[in-house]
């Protein structure tokens, strides 16, 4: 009987530098930069301030970027924060942020991008089959089926099968989907720069002082921060990128450089087109821009080349967060099936379908607004524990060799890290909810942890142990095997 392979078993480093760094920015630009704005003016009241926020979004955005681009180049390996803080502080800490994750990091923002692009879509086509998308065609206490739902099913169920299929097709419909974003972006800032009926005089408002130290920058600025998320996504993906110790720093840095500069520039051309009075807690702030620059069918147009844009995030995130789930079952804390690649494609088929099926429960009984209200205070109090394990690992020094070392160090993580906890203090202050929710989310991924953790003890014993170097002979070797049993 001819034996399997053990190569494949493991994932296929497919991915260049070119494609990760696409990976980022797909994940990074989502409906929260053509959304958010008009909340931001109506807080903080001024074009100057409102650019200000932006830019010191995106200066942490590049602090986090920076280092987890050194955890990146020590720990190749898929899984992103969980290989990170497993590294450091143990496989409680790495097994939570893998957990939460896999409950409101991905499989929610899914099902949120899904029901929202199907919901786009049905607006911008209303001439189609469907007369009413809302009406359900099945509704009970907990499921809702409708047109919207049914579109919003498919949407993650293609998606997601196309990265069973293989990586390589994965990354280049990727690719496709967010070379068309950014390309549509692009067109329409020239444009609105160019040709479109703006007005400079938009920027002339006085900016009081106490208006960027208030507390309604400081919620502006947690807004921000949540529209730059997605900035660590190369991370997930490092047993799958090519030279990743020079490749994944390159990817994290350039891509959340290129976003930041991107924000910028499309904020520029929404204060250009509109005044700070009609901007002023409007949501769609994209397509009202649009609308004041070329008229309405301009605006139909555009809306249109953003609901085809969300397919990228859905598909970025389709692709990356199945790697945690992976890395997890690998090191036996979590179902070993999912820790399995189809042999012929070499990619995490169980982990995937698992992600869909629970983005698909979401769309089908809405519970992931529930859960929104809470991924951002989480994820930041995950993102604060993964840059200090940075410095705690560089404190043991239980890695002293290293390709890639954070720019700026101490004083890049030590910012990244005050300023998030400046974010999260003030979410808790802001909405306690937040707090109760996230903490009962921590504490039942403990006892989750504790049931896996307790499957494999003699593993665990032996991670706990030191490094040694390996025995001179086998008898040895089988000596110490059987003392580690004892």
């Amino acid at each position: 009987m001819k034996s399997e392979n053990p190569v494949h078993k493991e994932l296929k480093r497919d991915l260049g530098v070119g494609s990760a760094t696409i990976l980022v920015v797909a994940n990074m630009i989502g409906t929260g930069i053509f959304t958010t704005s008009g909340f931001i003016m109506g807080t903080v009241g001024s074009p100057k301030a409102m650019l200000l926020c932006w830019f010191m979004g995106g200066i942490l955005a590049l602090c986090g970027a920076l280092c987890y681009g050194e955890l990146g180049a020590m720990f190749p390996q898929a899984g992103g924060e969980y290989v990170f803080l497993r590294e450091s502080f143990g496989k409680l800490m790495g097994f939570l942020s893998g957990w939460i994750s896999l409950v409101v990091g991905f499989s929610a923002p899914i099902a949120a991008a899904a029901i929202a692009f199907a919901s786009y879509f049905f607006r911008i086509f209303p001439d189609s089959l469907i007369r009413d998308p809302h009406a359900s065609f099945y509704e009970s206490s907990f499921f809702n089926i409708s047109p919207i739902t049914l579109l919003a099913l498919g949407i993650i169920l293609l998606f997601s099968a196309i990265q069973c299929y293989g990586l390589l097709l994965g990354s280049r419909v990727q690719n496709f989907l967010t070379g068309f974003k950014i390309a549509i972006i692009f067109i329409f800032i020239a444009a609105a720069l160019i040709l479109g009926n703006g007005s400079m005089a938009h920027f002339s408002v006085e900016t009081p002082l106490d208006a960027i130290f208030s507390t309604g920058f400081a919620s502006s600025l947690i807004f921000v921060s949540f529209a730059y998320s997605g900035w660590n996504a190369a991370a997930y993906l490092g047993s799958e990128i090519k030279n990743p110790a020079k490749n994944i720093p390159r990817a994290l840095f350039w891509g959340t450089l290129f976003v930041m500069v991107l924000y910028l520039l499309l904020n520029i051309v929404f204060i250009y087109a509109l005044p700070v009075s009609k901007m002023k807690n409007v949501v769609e702030v994209g397509a009202k821009s649009a609308f004041a620059l070329f008229g309405g069918g301009v605006e139909r147009a555009f809306s249109g080349a953003i609901t085809f844009c969300l397919l990228s995030v859905i598909s970025a995130m389709i692709m990356a967060g199945p790697r945690v789930y992976y890395a997890m079952a690998k090191d036996h804390l979590f179902f070993k099936r999912f820790g399995r690649v189809t042999q012929r494609r070499r990619t995490p088929g169980q982990a995937i379908m698992l992600q869909a099926a629970i983005a698909a429960f979401m769309v089908l009984t809405s519970s992931f607004e529930k859960l929104l209200i809470y991924i951002g205070f989480t994820l930041s109090i995950f993102a604060v524990l993964t840059v200090l394990g940075m410095m705690v690992i560089r404190i043991k020094g239980t890695h002293p060799e290293r390709s890639y070392r954070t720019f700026g160090y101490p004083f890049t993580p030590i910012l990244f890290i005050l300023s998030n906890l400046w974010i999260i203090l003030f979410s808790i202050y802001a909405n306690p909810l937040a707090t109760i929710c996230g903490t009962g989310t921590i504490l039942c991924g403990v006892l989750i942890f504790c049931c896996f953790n307790r499957k494999a003890p003699c593993a665990s014993l032996r991670n706990r142990l030191p490094l040694m170097a390996p025995p001179a002979n086998p008898g040895e070797a089988l000596q110490k095997k059987e003392s580690y049993e004892v």
